[in-house]
């Protein structure tokens, strides 16, 4: 076995380093004590399930209300679930693409998996990072949409990953006490208001959408039967802004510009913007049309000034997933910790598996930076070897910047998925 993963590892390294990732990602584990791979070990200790850093991460808080509202099905379609991948995400001639596929599936813990069990294992390790939480906390899983066209049809060549929605729904259907589920339906196809009908009736607690990757144009009229839909069941709209490098496809980033939301908005949908569009630059449009050229601004700053808008007040929220992660800003994670009025619309969510990917988040950074306490860095890295989802939850909840953390409503989400229609 100790053979097998080594070997496996150097395949891995070695599509790393046909991308250049490899050795940038072996350096910063270096530079910054962050191992490289996840060790993918089972339950925590006993002394470390209880020690007084987790303890205090859970206290104030009922874990009933306590939803992961970002977290995503990995799998390959080996079950039957219907999952499918994209060739070039098994072709070293894509390496990037390629590495990034093994580095999400050892962040599941499902790179050793046999074949014909990784579907299996992924859920398999799902319930096991459940047991290590608060009993009551769930986590929405999330179904993902395919790239369809201008006329409404999937592109499975332009397509990343597809994770169907009836996958999605039974996967959360044989776990009711850990799982809730988000559909993922394309406002351009002809049945995607009947698409929505029938995802509600099986228990779906949104819609998630990544517009870049699945070729949506938030702003499209072409949406609005389904942003009707929306509005109807207050079901709320899980969407990506900003810029997009993790899902390959579709490609269109401008799609991710935060203003585009407000055609959703002004229609009466319950917005969440997913990561709260922290990484990247879009055309500032509404300096554009007075200026007559595109003049580009930071996305979170486009973010900004919808979420300072009184007409948004009641319909825009944001999930606070990804945050942590090195490719994203100090300064947006420090205005998002210190912007005590935002937070009752702030949700947290993990974007697992990504926490899992060890060389992304670094606990001793946020340390250096005076946002944690240097005593905790050893014990959230113990944890994060046995569990990256409750990793990711005790950090957020001991993040602070000039005496301020996130209000114990970020993580209690519940009642804003429990109240849409059934």
């Amino acid at each position: 076995m100790a053979a097998l993963i080594s070997a496996r590892r150097r395949l891995l390294l070695a599509g790393l380093g046909l991308a250049g990732a490899g050795l940038a990602a072996s350096a910063l584990a270096a530079k910054h004590g962050t191992a490289l791979f996840n060790p993918c070990r089972a339950a925590l200790p006993a002394d470390l399930a209880g020690h007084p850093l987790i303890q205090a991460a859970w206290a104030g808080l009922d874990p009933a209300q306590v939803w992961d509202v970002h977290a995503h099905l990995v799998g390959n379609g080996d079950s039957g679930s219907g999952i499918t991948v994209n060739p070039d995400m098994l072709s070293l001639r894509h390496p990037l693409q390629y590495a990034q596929r093994l580095f999400y599936l050892n962040a599941g813990c499902v790179h050793e998996a046999p074949a014909g069990q990784v579907d299996r294992a992924y859920v398999e390790r799902l319930h096991n990072l459940m047991a290590g939480l608060a009993p009551g906390a769930k986590l929405l899983l999330f179904a993902f949409e395919r790239f369809h066209d201008r006329d409404g049809r999937p592109v499975p060549a332009r397509t990343s990953f597809h994770v169907p929605d009836a996958y999605a729904a039974r996967i959360a259907r044989e776990f009711p006490q850990g799982f809730e589920w988000a559909a993922s339906i394309h406002p351009y196809r002809d049945d995607c208001v009947a698409a929505l009908d029938a995802a509600v009736a099986s228990g779906a607690r949104a819609v998630k959408w990544l517009p870049a990757a699945m070729g949506i144009d938030p702003a499209n009229p072409r949406c609005d039967a389904f942003y009707a839909a929306l509005a109807r069941h207050d079901l709320p709209l899980i969407t990506h802004a900003g810029e997009e490098k993790a899902v390959h496809g579709g490609d269109t980033q401008a799609y991710g510009n935060p203003l585009r939301l407000r055609r959703p908005l002004e229609q009466g949908v319950r917005v969440v913007v997913a990561h709260c569009a922290s990484l990247g630059e879009d055309v500032d449009t509404d300096q554009a049309k007075g200026a007559g050229k595109a003049h580009r601004v930071p996305s979170f700053t486009l973010f900004s000034r919808l979420m300072d808008d009184p007409a948004y007040a009641g319909r825009l929220y944001a999930d606070v997933s990804a945050l942590t992660q090195r490719n994203r800003s100090e300064a947006v994670l420090r205005s998002l910790l210190e912007r005590e009025e935002w937070h009752h619309r702030l949700l947290n969510g993990s974007d697992y598996p990504l926490p899992g990917v060890m060389p992304l988040i670094s606990p001793r950074e946020f340390a250096a930076r005076g946002m944690l306490a240097e005593s905790t860095v050893p014990v959230l890295d113990r944890v994060r070897q046995h569990n990256p989802l409750l990793f990711d939850f005790v950090l957020k909840r001991h993040l602070h910047s000039r005496g301020r953390r996130f209000a114990p409503g970020v993580f209690e989400t519940r009642d804003f998925f429990t109240r849409t229609a059934a």
